[in-house]
């Protein structure tokens, strides 16, 4: 098809995913007068996140760190109760009506805002016609001037390890456990790892993980990283750091993981074998950018296999791209952001996201939180900064609610005392980060931050006296 057919086409806009960077342009691009169509392979709208992901993970974390406290907590706190039991159908039918509930709530969204959603994969056969394959297997063409390819990642797998989603699992089988296992090992130390190992954790699982690199969570600043294990090894968390998976075998009643030291010393190339009765393979996730039919259109993918952009475009004009599948974090609500960018730009408005102030969590207990730059990425770049920190073991609402791990850490530049990062452990830290991205968006300072009167008792003081902290003036450290 070409321009001059823009009679015949059926939409201004066609969006392949329905995730949240995808239901989200969808919305965003109707609202700004387009007709709009989101294809969708699941029969329910919102993607990883809302179907398998962000969301069934968080009311799994809520319902376990509940059951933790009632297990191990209330007796300190002079409340009373006879030992919890785990009714698990009833805890995943909780996680499932949360999902029901959102999940349609974004279909309602579409009917109310005329989105047309249609259920099936979509593959390009040129720059505006897409082939639209059905549950059932029929198929149905679809044409559009333009397209953003919204189609999210997968979970990236191990070499010859099969995965059951019974014994070994993935995210997905992980969040669909029918029993609580006596031993789960988690291979890979990074979010998902480490948040459904937190689940499993406090119904009582012991809980192994087994990491390549030499620290937890990598991207993080080191500090950070460092006391986060050490919370979580006081949890019962067990670590193998520098140890590579040579194999992962299933077994009639679990499974045996094969491992191998990496690290430098008289136990390298150490090998040993582990037994667990679930392992869950969490190394990361990798684009959705097969049988999309990109070769139709020329579109190439980067040797990660990543869609790069331009501004959010692709290489073809009319094509665009956003979320998980395109280079940049691997986050919802970066995804997000994008996809409002992106409806606003094809209605010929100026769509931005500002990639330096993204936050990030990790939704274990305590929360971890960081937006910006860390230590080690100012250090290598050679920025001169600032750091101010300040514990939550001396901050009153912390003291109060009986929660005070960690601590916030602000880093400053040390000329303009600008803003450049931010990194807490801390309950509810995935809220308390908030004030610092708003503060870094529009170029605040720490003094800024300092300046800024905080209600008392609350979490979000430990931010306004760690800014203090970065000029040395911390009132109650």
């Amino acid at each position: 098809m070409t321009e001059q057919n823009f009679a015949k086409w059926d939409f201004d806009l066609v969006v392949i995913g329905g995730g949240p960077g995808g239901y989200i342009a969808a919305i965003r691009a109707a609202q700004l007068g387009m007709k709009v169509a989101c294809v969708e392979k699941r029969k329910n709208l919102g993607g990883t996140c809302l179907n398998v992901g962000c969301i069934p993970s968080k009311a799994l974390l809520e319902i376990s760190h509940k059951f933790h406290d009632a297990e191990h907590q209330f007796e300190k706190l002079g409340i009373a109760v006879s030992k919890p039991k785990i009714d698990v159908k009833k805890l995943l039918a909780n996680k499932n009506e949360i999902i029901a509930g959102l999940t349609g709530g974004i279909a309602g969204l579409f009917k109310k805002n005329k989105v047309t959603a249609i259920e099936g994969t979509g593959k390009f056969l040129n720059k505006n016609e897409i082939e639209v394959t059905k549950t059932d297997g029929s198929k149905e063409k679809v044409s559009a001037k333009n397209f953003i390819i919204a189609t999210g990642s997968e979970v990236t797998k191990l070499p010859n390890v099969e995965i059951d989603e019974k014994i070994i699992v993935s995210s997905t089988g992980a969040l669909e456990l029918e029993t609580v296992p006596q031993k789960m090992i988690v291979i890979g130390a990074g979010v998902i790892g480490l948040e459904l190992g937190s689940v499993w954790g406090r119904f009582g699982t012991e809980i192994e993980v087994v990491e390549y690199l030499d620290k937890i969570t990598p991207a993080m600043d080191a500090e950070v990283s460092r006391n986060f294990q050490r919370i979580l090894e006081k949890q019962g968390f067990k670590f193998r750091l520098s140890t590579k998976v040579v194999s992962v075998k299933k077994e009639k009643n679990g499974a045996k993981v094969e491992v191998e030291s990496v690290a430098q010393g008289e136990n390298s190339g150490k090998k040993e074998t582990l037994s667990a009765d679930v392992v869950l393979v969490a190394i990361g996730r990798k684009p959705n950018t097969e049988n999309l039919g990109l070769e139709n259109v020329g579109i190439k993918t980067n040797a990660r296999g990543f869609i790069e952009n331009n501004h959010l475009r692709t290489s073809v004009e009319n094509i665009f791209v956003i979320g998980d599948v395109t280079t940049g974090p691997m986050l919802a609500h970066k995804a997000e952001d994008e996809g409002m960018a992106v409806a606003e730009i094809i209605a010929g408005q100026k769509g931005h996201v500002n990639y330096d102030v993204i936050p990030s969590v990790i939704y274990t207990h305590p929360e971890v939180a960081c937006v910006g730059k860390s230590e080690e990425e100012l250090k290598a770049a050679g920025v001169s900064y600032k750091v101010g920190k300040f514990s939550m073991m001396a901050n009153s609402r912390a003291r109060a609610t009986f929660d005070d791990q960690g601590f916030v850490k602000i880093l400053a530049d040390a000329k303009s005392d600008r803003v450049l990062g931010a990194h807490i452990i801390a309950r509810d830290a995935g809220n308390t980060i908030h004030e610092v991205v708003v503060a870094m968006e529009f170029g605040g300072s720490a003094e800024d931050i300092a300046r800024t009167c905080h209600a008392h008792p609350t979490y979000n003081e430990a931010v306004k006296e760690a800014a203090l902290a970065v000029d040395k003036r911390a009132i109650h450290s």
